[in-house]
């Protein structure tokens, strides 16, 4: 693969993950959003919240300022306030995601190599990319799991239903579809 593939596959694989995460949400029961599953954990609405102030800091101006905005209240994504309805924190997370496309679009090949902060910390555009990838995953897991866990009977499969590998397997299909 060349780098000029890369943001382009980059790109597609933070959209999958994405759609992972929003239909989860959307077989979640409304009540279940903010239920927090133990002492310690964090509820689906606080990951959202979480993972939505990371998008909007890390990704506006993405290639120019630190990827800690100075205005970031990073302590504040993991409580509920008032205002954190739950159509205030779906807001706010398509605001995030579509920062992230928005930076990742005019990228190029000559881009990957350049280098950008995150809390002070110099790393290539490659490199922020790649950790950028890896931490929504971490993040987009936990909402799946959440959301399984609450929706309980009612769950669709994001995937592969149990029982459904062999049929599968038959199918014929494109790949990244």
């Amino acid at each position: 693969m060349s780098n000029q593939e890369y943001v382009p596959l980059a790109a597609r694989e933070f959209a999958r993950l994405k759609k992972l995460a929003d239909r989860a949400v959307a077989q979640l029961p409304a009540d279940r959003l903010f239920e927090v599953p133990g002492e310690g954990d964090n509820s689906v609405a606080v990951i959202l919240k979480h993972v939505s102030g990371n998008l909007s800091s890390r990704w506006r101006d993405f290639l120019t300022s630190d990827g800690e905005k100075p205005g970031r209240r990073r302590d504040d994504e993991f409580v509920i306030l008032p205002g954190d309805s739950r159509e205030a924190l779906l807001a706010g997370w398509e605001e995030g995601w579509t920062a992230l496309f928005a930076a990742l679009a005019p990228l190029g090949e000559t881009d990957l190599g350049r280098t950008v902060t995150i809390r002070g910390e110099p790393m290539t555009v490659l490199l922020a990319i790649n950790r950028q990838l890896t931490h929504y995953a971490y993040h987009v897991g936990q909402i799946v799991y959440l959301a399984k866990h609450f929706s309980g009977s009612g769950w669709r499969s994001l995937s592969i239903p149990r029982g459904e590998s062999e049929r599968f397997n038959r199918a014929p299909r494109k790949y990244g579809a």
